[in-house]
């Protein structure tokens, strides 16, 4: 297992972070850390050539890690809890405790595959927290027979949305990503965190049969990706997408628009945006 790894400042990566996830794909983690103004890119892969041609063209330096990795990286650094709602919090080290029963995610710092800490996951869980906020284990389903509500998480990468799915009351969890080596990963996390029924795929979503129907699916995605599917995601009831760059708004609200989907809520947060959506003409009624 080869890391490519960067520290980067926020020019460097406003002017590199798009090429750069064209070459690297859904494996580019950007991780920031509270109180600092630089953050660190990384990419992990398998094979110490595929990362050579990233360092010549973007600098940085190439990590061999040992066999171990995942378990030096879950005692690494920890990092400050971040709050979700009032019913999650991610923290980095299991020794950590929970006041007002709220639920603890464990999701250690310093993965390849992230653990939180990037805006557009973040703007993710927290759209998450509020979508669900009123459902529950077993509350009244939203256009749905179904007493107990399902997630679909594209680009699952440590498994984090998936995970937190779980916490927050989700019946079925699918969690999707196309690199062996995530969910291997996100595998462990749900170990971690004493979650044993979230069904981890290794899958190109391209060409992957999505579910007929599902009540959320949660693709925290490139956009370019994000707009290739799109047509799949009509399938969901309710819609979370992250991973869009400012620049490329315009583009995905005339695709969503195009596929009949309607945007519930906007947040930004820097360059990134999230959406909350639903596809029809209208949002869904509150549960």
């Amino acid at each position: 297992m080869f890391v490519w790894r960067k520290r980067a400042s926020a020019v460097w990566l406003a002017a590199n972070e798009t090429a750069l996830g064209k070459v690297a794909g859904q494996r580019l983690a950007i991780i920031f850390r509270p109180g600092r103004k630089s953050a660190i890119a990384e990419i992990a892969r398998s094979n110490r050539r595929d990362l050579q041609y990233i360092r010549s063209r973007f600098g940085g330096t190439i990590e061999k890690l040992p066999r171990n990795w995942l378990a030096i990286f879950s005692q690494a650094q920890t990092t400050q809890p971040i709050k979700i709602g009032k019913r999650l919090v991610i923290v980095s080290s299991s020794t950590s405790t929970s006041k007002n029963k709220t639920a603890l995610l464990v999701i250690p710092a310093g993965s390849a595959f992230g653990s939180g800490e990037h805006v557009t996951t973040a703007m993710s869980l927290r759209l998450l927290e509020q979508m669900t906020r009123s459902w529950g284990a077993h509350a009244p389903r939203v256009r749905s027979p179904e007493k107990n509500w399902a997630l679909l998480d594209l680009g699952t990468g440590t498994g984090i949305l998936a995970l937190a799915a779980k916490k927050l009351g989700a019946a079925r969890v699918i969690a999707i990503h196309h690199d062996p080596i995530a969910i291997a990963t996100a595998k462990a996390n749900a170990r971690r965190n004493k979650i044993d029924n979230v069904d981890f795929r290794v899958a190109d979503l391209r060409r992957w049969k999505f579910p007929r129907k599902v009540d959320i699916i949660a693709a925290n995605l490139f956009s370019e990706l994000l707009i290739e599917i799109l047509p799949k995601l009509k399938r969901a009831h309710c819609l979370i997408l992250s991973g869009i760059l400012r620049e490329q708004v315009a583009q995905l609200d005339r695709a969503l628009k195009r596929n009949g989907i309607a945007i519930v809520e906007r947040r930004r947060r820097g360059k990134w945006i999230a959406l909350a959506c639903h596809p029809e003409a209208q949002p869904p009624a509150a549960p």
